[in-house]
């Protein structure tokens, strides 16, 4: 018996390493950040996945049923992280991340599989909203504007090369940055600030408006209406953002418009998780549908973007 116990605690040990290593992330994230990084386009992804093809206009709709999982969109959100925590290659993290996880809730689109499975991938011109939707590790680890907009420019140059598709990239990250900048700042987040503060920038650099006060989206005409166009999304994401009061309020906006649900939820949630808390219930329920390395990643990004800042 003893020698029985002396040959089966190594394995005992490495056991209970690993899970309190696990323990150590998790507890991390949802406990040492009241905005956790990149948690918000991940929960909007997660929200959105089981509506993306069966859409819904219920607003109490099930945020996390059974069905709900990552899809593509947290995995190119993983991979444009990794790349910045790690200095590597914008085109070859991402390529390899999509690699490791080649059959996702919902897939990829047509081109952009392609682009994964290539020997040699070159950018394809796209102007899609996957350069909006994977871009929140940049405005997140920004110490100012323009080194968020340039790691937002690399993000997307490897696919999405075509100028609306950069343009989407670039204004998103610029509203992560202004938004952290607003959230952190003595000002209160009226309808008014947000537009001005938070959004103005971004929706000027995305060419979606010559100036803040002329910003208008009909969110009546975008509902049910799948556009998954950098164009035909962002400013929709903009406009939830001002219309909405919390991070679960904007996140059931999103996924209610019956549009590319998972996308446009992943996009608001990027940017509603700095302007508001997100409840901790949210957080443990997205947290909980992710691999292990994804939540390391996101304790490694977390710390090393505290120290980066």
């Amino acid at each position: 018996m003893i020698y029985a116990i002396i040959e089966i605690f190594p394995y005992f040990r490495a056991f209970a390493g690993a899970f309190l290593a696990e323990f150590r992330n998790y507890y991390y994230l949802c406990v040492n950040f009241t905005h956790n990084i990149m948690l918000g386009a991940i929960i909007g992804d997660i929200a959105g996945s089981a509506y993306e093809f069966n859409p819904t206009n219920d607003y109490n709709f099930e945020m996390f049923p059974p069905e709900a999982s990552f899809t593509d969109d947290t995995i190119c959100t993983m991979a444009v992280a990794d790349a910045i925590v790690s200095g590597s290659d914008f085109g070859r993290t991402l390529q390899d991340w999509c690699l490791r996880y080649p059959s996702p809730m919902g897939g990829y689109g047509g081109r952009f599989r392609e682009w994964i499975f290539s020997p040699e991938p070159r950018p394809y011109g796209s102007f899609g909203n996957g350069s909006a939707m994977r871009v929140s590790a940049a405005g997140e680890w920004a110490q100012s504007l323009e080194e968020a907009q340039d790691l937002a420019l690399r993000s997307a140059l490897p696919t999405h090369n075509h100028p609306d598709g950069i343009a989407g990239a670039v204004a998103v990250a610029t509203a992560i940055f202004d938004c952290r900048a607003l959230a952190e700042s003595a000002l209160p987040l009226t309808r008014e600030n947000i537009l001005h503060k938070g959004l103005g920038r971004a929706i000027t650099s995305g060419r979606y408006a010559s100036c803040p006060e002329d910003f208008s989206v009909d969110l009546t005409a975008a509902r049910n209406r799948f556009d998954e166009t950098c164009q035909g999304t962002v400013p929709v994401a903009f406009a939830i953002i001002l219309e909405s009061s919390s991070f679960e309020d904007a996140i059931r906006r999103a996924v209610s418009l019956g549009a590319d649900a998972d996308t446009l939820a992943a996009i608001v949630g990027s940017i509603a998780e700095h302007l508001w808390p997100i409840p901790p219930s949210i957080q443990a329920a997205a947290l909980s549908r992710l691999p292990a390395e994804f939540r390391t990643l996101l304790t490694r990004f977390a710390t090393l973007s505290v120290n980066h800042l």
